[in-house]
């Protein structure tokens, strides 16, 4: 065997002398590796590899999805890595073309004429979405009172009609704001995504000059850049917001901006007085490094922002008409309703006398209406099918009787409807039929669990 020299700390193969063989040095180093390195228990979890690149997006046209991956590299006894393997980010395209089939048509549609229920018996099928998961491809027979399941949508495929959330692995997920589904990442008030607001500093005050006269009377200066603006007072006074062009703005063109656009230019925000000024709050987010520029302008109009302009003599361009029409602080009184009020149709038992009575049953929400002299006709988006004797189109008509329905419906509300087919004898008109005080709700989760209810009391 081999022996350890008195003094020295090289251990010899047997039968050798001298300096030990590359190869045992090797053997020994693996041998250290194993037993020191990694001692007796797992030292943590393995390493991930770098993100490989993105793949292409899975649509041509509007959303869709990129994907990477990654691996994790461990030791047998190591734990597994912490996170996930793959990421998904949003892919916005360019809108798809009118008449473009809708990504779930398209998987439903593969199994047109094929065998799947049987050998002999093949279906034409149209996706279906009143089943529980709104992440399996589920798709309904046409002309037949049943869907099937085929599994799970393909990732990227929109969850339901008007959702901006995507199928991803079974599970509808939504972008964060730095585009990645899932991530729950959301902008500060600063527009940072993932930020603390430290960017940025809040101004907040109250405007309590009271003028001599009646007229428009300067409130604040809110500078290009400043966020979430917020202002509100409650008096028969008119707010108006002037650019830098000197001309009143009202959210860009009357279109109503989302709250968190920063302004593109400095506006000055102002009252017109028609009474003694109760008090206007104003508040808004602003860039740290404008906030000096802002106080310096501030100062250099006097933070006679406050000096008046009278209506005698208004300033260059502006008229008071435009800021009456375009900020009014008071709703007009509505005009008198011709139709006279609807029945009481609420209650247990006249939900379950129209669902069971019905052929459809379905969550939609109203596109458009047209009144007639005898009948008024809604146009309507399917969004989820509760009860179904045939299929059902994403766009619907549902016509009610009268010029003046009842219950009526707003446009663009959600309303669970409860309707019947109406087939004329000679098959020329295939109609939705919502009945005279039938049931049309406004749809929420209350209202949803409802109707799930009243589905088990139904007689077979």
């Amino acid at each position: 065997m081999g022996k350890l020299r008195p003094g020295g700390g090289e251990s010899l193969a047997p039968g050798r002398t001298g300096r030990p063989h590359p190869l045992w040095n090797l053997l020994l180093l693996l041998w250290t590796l194993l037993n020191c390195g990694l001692g007796g228990s797992a030292q943590g979890p393995g390493e991930w590899t770098p993100w490989g690149s993105w793949s292409r997006c899975s649509s041509s046209c509007g959303q869709g999805l990129s994907v990477r991956s990654r691996r994790c590299v461990r030791f047998p006894r190591e734990e597994r890595c912490w996170g996930d393997t793959h990421e998904y980010r949003l892919c916005q395209l360019p809108d798809c073309p009118p008449g473009a089939m809708p990504f779930r048509d398209l998987q439903c549609a593969l199994y047109n004429g094929h065998p799947v229920l049987g050998p002999q018996k093949t279906y034409q099928w149209v996706p279906f979405y009143g089943a529980p998961n709104q992440c399996d491809l589920n798709c309904l027979a046409v002309g037949h009172a049943f869907y099937h399941s085929f599994g799970r949508v393909l990732d990227g495929t929109p969850c339901s009609w008007g959702s901006q959330g995507l199928c991803v692995a079974g599970r509808c997920l939504n972008a964060g704001c730095d585009g990645l589904m899932g991530s729950g990442a959301r902008e500060d008030h600063c527009g940072r995504c993932g930020g603390t607001n430290d960017s940025c500093l809040f101004v907040q005050r109250v405007f309590r000059d009271t003028g001599a006269f009646a007229g428009y009377w300067n409130v604040t200066l809110i500078p290009e850049g400043a966020r979430h603006i917020y202002a509100a007072h409650r008096s028969r006074n008119h707010l108006a917001l002037i650019g830098g062009d000197g001309r009143y703005v009202l959210n860009g063109n009357g279109e109503v901006s989302p709250s968190g656009t920063p302004t593109s230019q400095d506006l000055l925000l102002q009252v017109l007085l028609q009474e003694p000024n109760p008090g206007i709050e104003f508040e808004f987010w602003l860039p740290r490094e404008r906030y000096g520029p802002f106080q310096e302008q501030a100062q250099a109009l006097g933070w006679s922002l406050r000096q008046p302009q009278p209506l005698e003599g208004e300033p260059q361009s502006l008229e008071p008409q435009e800021a009456l029409a375009a900020f009014p602080t008071r709703t007009p009184k509505p005009t008198p309703d011709p139709c006279p009020p609807c029945p009481d149709t609420r209650g247990r038992a006249h939900r379950l006398l129209h669902y069971c009575g019905s052929d459809f049953v379905f969550r939609a929400r109203v596109l458009g209406h047209l009144r007639q002299a005898q009948e008024t006709r809604y146009e309507v988006r399917v969004q989820l099918v509760y009860k179904n004797r045939s299929p059902l189109q994403s766009l619907e008509y549902v016509w009610a009787p009268g010029r003046c329905p009842c219950p009526p419906m707003a446009l663009h509300r959600e309303y669970l409807l409860a309707a019947q087919r109406l087939v004329n004898p000679d098959g020329t008109q295939d109609r939705l039929l919502l009945p005279h005080a039938g049931y049309a709700r406004p749809w929420s989760p209350a209202e949803d669990s409802r109707v799930r209810l009243a589905a088990r009391h139904c007689p077979v």
